[in-house]
């Protein structure tokens, strides 16, 4: 890769003593964040949600970068272990600890053990808007047709 992003990493958790927030592989794009809960495991009943703590903590120094908290595939396609919200946001300044919701999709228990990968960290650019009240919007051939207005 070769853009990159400065970023602190504060470890919280005695789960990162064995290993460090790392890339995957190579051209990975997503750090794999952990389960950092003090039991040995927990258990999810179906389609409830739970908040876990990750156990770690980051200051963004790149300006203009902000963090992103994604699914990590696998475990959503088959153990249906997603982010509740769809997407977290981890702002450039906050400076607590990183906490993933899960949400149990599936029709059964699934249980998550201490130190397993549960979501994916991302850092990626975010704007602030400069925003400015009008009183009407300009045109377009689409206008206000949504959720599926186009035809697809």
């Amino acid at each position: 890769m070769s853009a990159s992003v400065n970023v602190n990493v504060r470890y919280m958790h005695p789960v990162w003593s064995e290993s460090a927030l790392t890339y995957s592989t190579q051209d990975s794009v997503g750090l794999d964040l952990r389960a950092c809960f003090d039991q040995a495991a927990l258990t999810l009943k179906p389609g409830r949600r739970q908040a876990i703590p990750a156990g770690v903590a980051i200051e963004i120094l790149t300006p203009g970068i902000a963090g992103f908290i994604f699914s990590r595939s696998g475990l959503g396609t088959k153990e249906g272990l997603v982010v509740s919200q769809g997407v977290g946001v981890i702002d450039p300044d906050y400076r607590g600890e990183i906490i993933v919701s899960l949400r149990n999709t599936s029709r059964t228990e699934r249980t998550i053990d201490q130190g397993q990968r549960i979501a994916q960290l991302l850092f990626l650019p975010a704007f602030q808007a400069r925003l400015f009240a009008v009183d009407q919007l300009s045109e377009t051939s689409r206008g206000q047709g949504g959720f599926g207005h186009t035809g697809h």
